[in-house]
């Protein structure tokens, strides 16, 4: 798999669109870089180039078996990924990483969670993670005793003076 493409992202963009990001244009046409972030975890400014660019060199190395989808993340013959390949490459990863097995959902629990011990406030996960409803946030990040310290903590920070004392009155 290519540095930097995440299967399993279907994010389209017309050819000319796609012109104008290799030559490191930044248009209007694009979409914003707060959407580029939040809808599809790219950023313009940086990945979305060098990507495109990288892409060009896996269309040359195709060449005729390319197929023109649209797609950012294709396979290295511009067709939509295969899931079966998804999920060896995501077991190739962990191991190269030496990172104990799990499955790529498990991973989802995991940033969620750490989003939530970072303090990431809830709409930017949503945002992060593609959520439309804070239940999932609720499914997702869990909560562990780091966390209730550090809100209570606070909490008790609000309520008691630096001494110990209740404030007054």
């Amino acid at each position: 798999m290519p540095q930097g493409s995440p299967r399993g992202t279907y994010l389209e963009v017309s050819e000319s669109l796609r012109e104008k990001i290799r030559d490191g244009e930044v248009t209007e046409a694009l979409p914003s870089q707060s959407a580029l972030v939040s809808e599809y975890g790219v950023s313009r400014s940086t990945l979305l180039p060098a990507h495109l660019k990288a892409q060009d060199a896996e269309r040359e190395a195709a060449g005729q078996r390319w197929v023109e989808s649209g797609l950012v993340f294709p396979d290295e013959y511009g067709r939509s990924p295969s899931h079966r390949r998804d999920w060896a490459e995501w077991k190739a990863l962990l191991v190269e990483a030496n990172v104990r097995d799990g499955r790529l959902h498990d991973a989802c629990h995991t940033a969620a969670t750490v989003l939530l011990i970072l303090g990431v406030p809830e709409r930017a996960v949503m945002g992060l993670m593609g959520w439309s409803t804070t239940a999932m946030a609720a499914r997702y990040q869990h909560m562990i005793d780091a966390v209730r310290a550090d809100v209570a903590s606070q909490v008790d920070g609000l309520i008691w003076k630096s001494n110990g004392e209740p404030p007054r009155e």
